[in-house]
């Protein structure tokens, strides 16, 4: 990019976006949110205006994807619009005729947890197969490995399981249990950028794992997500189908990278059809733009300064909360983990003397933002009303979860003066309740 053109981009950009002082009482506690350096919007603007840009997924995309595979630990990330279609991709390679005996079919049943987000549900539904849906854990908000194996029946085919606000599953005994079964091993790691368990990436354990890039995740692509698998034949699949089902493995506008364009044979079509449009399965479009890519490459190289600010601020949240520990379950790592906090979460207990919407009214009232832990008991919903689902257990958890449990933001935005001050707004609130 021409450099006079480079610096004036750079003053209009740093002279329309001054940074914002924290007003105590005044300015809004964003519960996420994302932090977009001069590097950042240089790197999207570069994408337009350089001669070599690209709109269109093309050589950033595939970029970024190498370097996101070597900071989770995977050989193969392929990246997708959003975390939600991840999801899909990955269920729906688990369909593909090459996996043999192991290829899923219609009504085989798929182990989820009723707390949580709802797109990773979706796809195990809209694919054709039988959700079984299972109870959380308080405190980590995950279920326990003992709860998914009573779960397992002769249907069973895959557990997919999402680490739950960064704390990951015990995936340690959850891959014993699924070699003893011989199901396959979804991880949903939208919220979990950066989690390890002894000292390995999430991303390492299972056979394929989700993440995201929407604005409120640990890093943003503005919107994107990624699937990650060191499975060569899953890679493949999940490639193809997001890339409209075709055999080519082409970025858009390359041709005969394979030096054979013309000189495959079907069965069904003219020899030496054009191998890009040969289509070996029914997939989508689902790619996201180099514009997203370059945005993603350039918050990637922060992704650990993010990481460590949202674990310091969720550790002074706990140490600041500990006192109150007769009036609410304070949230807790899994063993063996580190995780990747994407928010402090709350449980009110039942003789608490006060209700979680209570509290967090008066959160709200103070401009701290709060959220329910995600969809609660997702079967409650109007979406499942139709849906047909079968149920491991009471989910006794899951409905409590659904009325007492809220989280409060630790996202690389929220400062050690926001934090000070969330402190004194919950020990206003608690000033007085309940002595005993």
């Amino acid at each position: 990019m021409d450099k006079l053109f480079s610096d004036f981009i750079g003053n209009c950009l740093t002279t329309a976006l001054p940074p914002q002082e924290f007003v105590p009482g005044e300015s809004y506690i964003t519960s996420s949110g994302m932090i977009l350096s001069l590097e950042d919007r240089m790197a999207m603007i570069e994408q337009v205006f350089t001669r070599n840009g690209g709109i269109a997924a093309r050589n950033v995309a595939r970029d970024f994807e190498y370097d996101l595979s070597k900071y989770i630990g995977v050989t193969s990330t392929v990246l997708t619009n959003s975390g939600s279609s991840a999801n899909l991709l990955a269920l729906a390679a688990l369909f593909a005729p090459e996996l043999g005996s192991r290829v899923l079919q219609a009504g085989d049943e798929v182990i989820t947890c009723a707390v949580g987000f709802p797109t990773t549900v979706a796809p195990i539904v809209q694919l054709g197969l039988m959700p079984v849906f299972i109870d959380a854990e308080y405190g980590t908000y995950v279920p326990l490995p003992s709860v998914i194996e009573a779960a397992i029946t002769e249907q069973t085919r895959v557990i997919f399981l999402a680490h739950t606000l960064g704390n990951p599953l015990d995936v340690l005994r959850i891959q014993e249990i699924a070699d003893s079964y011989n199901l396959w091993v979804i991880y949903d790691s939208c919220d979990a950028l950066g989690a390890k368990v002894r000292g390995k990436s999430v991303a390492e354990y299972g056979d394929i794992s989700t993440y995201s890039f929407y604005p409120a995740h640990h890093i943003t692509m503005g919107e994107g997500g990624a699937v990650a698998t060191s499975n060569p034949m899953l890679s493949k699949i999940i490639r193809s189908l997001r890339d409209w089902g075709r055999s080519c493995h082409c970025l858009p506008g390359q041709d005969n990278s394979c030096k054979a364009r013309f000189a495959h044979k079907n069965v069904d079509l003219p020899d030496g059809y054009d191998h890009k449009y040969v289509y070996q399965r029914l997939g989508y479009n689902l790619k996201p733009t180099d514009i997203q890519a370059a945005l993603g490459a350039s918050q990637l190289k922060r992704a650990d300064e993010f990481h460590e600010t949202r674990i310091h601020n969720w550790g002074r949240l706990l140490k600041g909360l500990y006192k109150y520990h007769r009036y609410f379950i304070l949230p807790k790592s899994t063993l063996e983990s580190d995780p990747a906090w994407f928010g402090f979460c709350l449980t009110v207990k039942p003789f608490a003397g006060f209700t979680r919407d209570e509290l967090v009214a008066f959160l709200e009232s103070k401009n701290i933002a709060t959220r329910p832990l995600f969809g609660g008991n997702l079967i409650r919903h109007p979406a499942f009303d139709d849906v047909t689902y079968q149920v491991f257990g009471d989910l006794y958890n899951a409905d409590n979860i659904m009325k007492s449990t809220f989280w409060v933001g630790v996202w690389q935005g929220i400062t050690d003066e926001m934090i000070d001050y969330m402190l004194a707004a919950f020990h206003e609130f608690m000033t007085g309740r309940n002595k005993r």
